[in-house]
């Protein structure tokens, strides 16, 4: 009884209007029930019971309404939806196409939810099988004419099989379209992710390689006893494999959306020059009037990881003009932590092929330089790095 229960009022309401209708309709159809009270007790009453427990059942389960229902089909050949002259090929002139009766519309509509609902197609083929077998039936038990048969089987398609198809050409539909608003939401998700991880790909990897930069500096300071050279060395060390770590695990993303960099807010080329001299990079900016280009930012942050991570003490000069960001570091102080094969680099080639530009990298003498060139109409950086604010043309050195 819980499965017949009704889930809000509007769909009581909506039964009970439905059920009135249907009854009206099916004793439209039967006796006089003023001139011939028997007829209409032995006949209508026992059609109306069996409309009124198809409504109960039919909302869960239309199929079981629909067969309800059957003694209520299209079977009266008298009445159609049209009539056609068959003379060429019958000797009768008016043949019926489409029985319709007063239950028709309801049997249709329950014929349709069956193909809305139903996820399982083979007990629509066992009803149909059933509906078929009494449609023949009739037909035989009128006299098996031609015309009764051509009734017959455009009554089965009209009344039962076309709106079934419709309701399962509706259910088709609705689950493509669920499936495409899912993997819309699922492909989302993951350009969310794959946006947040780039990021911290950026910035914590820039981070981490200035920690390191931190803790070499203290490993070679004077004054430090052995305890504290080697505290250092350790924090160095793992500061070192935490940026592979993370990069590992991040991996190369390629993305071409626009999203909210997790780097400080606002913070424009010098101040990401200044944050990693204070962390004891010798650092040079070179800033050439006009406008910064879009990408300043991220190709300076990815340059000064590298050169942290594989050129730990490296001088480092940054060339910013219009269109163009060079960065170039000489020859290591010390031993390189990081491990070959990273990301960084090719996930950045990515980015500024997707602005309109063009990245090259590699051994420049006893250092390494990585070029960067991007046109004017491709400065803006598709992934919101920051560097489009330009503080003044002005030249710094390494204090």
């Amino acid at each position: 009884m819980r499965r017949l229960r009704r889930e809000s009022r509007r769909q009581v309401v909506y039964d009970l209007l439905l059920w009135a209708v249907l009854g009206i309709f099916v004793a439209a159809m039967g006796p006089d029930p003023f001139q011939d009270p028997a007829a209409f007790g032995i006949v209508t009453v026992p059609r109306i019971g069996l409309a009124s427990v198809a409504v109960l059942v039919g909302r869960r389960w239309p199929l079981a309404a629909l067969m309800l229902l059957l003694p209520l089909g299209p079977w009266r050949f008298s009445e159609g939806f049209a009539t056609v002259d068959l003379s060429w090929l019958l000797p009768r002139r008016g043949v019926k196409i489409l029985p319709l009766l007063g239950s028709s519309p309801f049997i249709m509509w329950y014929a349709y939810l069956s193909g809305r609902r139903l996820a399982a197609i083979w007990p629509a083929l066992v009803a149909f099988c059933l509906i078929s077998v009494v449609g023949v039936s009739v037909v035989l038990a009128q006299g098996a004419d031609l015309a009764l048969w051509v009734s017959m089987v455009t009554g089965l398609l009209g009344t039962y099989v076309v709106p079934y198809l419709l309701g399962l050409l509706r259910r088709r539909l609705l689950h493509q379209r669920t499936q495409a608003r899912l993997s819309g939401e699922a492909q989302a998700r993951l350009r969310e992710r794959a946006r947040i991880a780039r990021d911290m790909h950026d910035s914590l990897g820039h981070d981490l390689a200035l920690i390191a930069v931190r803790a070499a500096g203290l490993e070679l300071a004077a004054g430090l006893d052995q305890a504290h050279v080697k505290a250092a060395g350790e924090l160095r060390l793992a500061a070192a494999d935490a940026t592979e770590r993370l990069r590992q695990i991040i991996g190369l993303l390629r993305e071409d959306s626009d999203v909210a960099p997790l780097s400080p807010v606002d913070e424009d080329v010098a101040e990401l020059v200044r944050r990693a001299r204070d962390s004891g990079m010798p650092v040079t900016l070179d800033l050439a009037p006009g406008p910064v280009p879009g990408l300043a930012h991220a190709v300076v942050q990815e340059a000064l990881t590298n050169a942290a991570k594989h050129a730990p003490g490296a001088a480092v000069t940054v060339r910013i003009a219009p269109g163009r960001v060079t960065v170039r570091n000489g020859r290591p102080r010390g031993r390189s932590t990081a491990l070959p094969g990273g990301l960084g680099l090719a996930g950045l080639r990515e980015r500024v092929r997707l602005a309109g530009g063009t990245l090259t990298a590699g051994p420049v003498g006893d250092g390494f330089e990585l070029d960067v060139t991007i046109p004017l109409k491709g400065e803006e950086d598709p992934h919101g790095s920051g560097g489009n604010r330009r503080p003044g043309a002005r030249r710094s050195g390494h204090d």
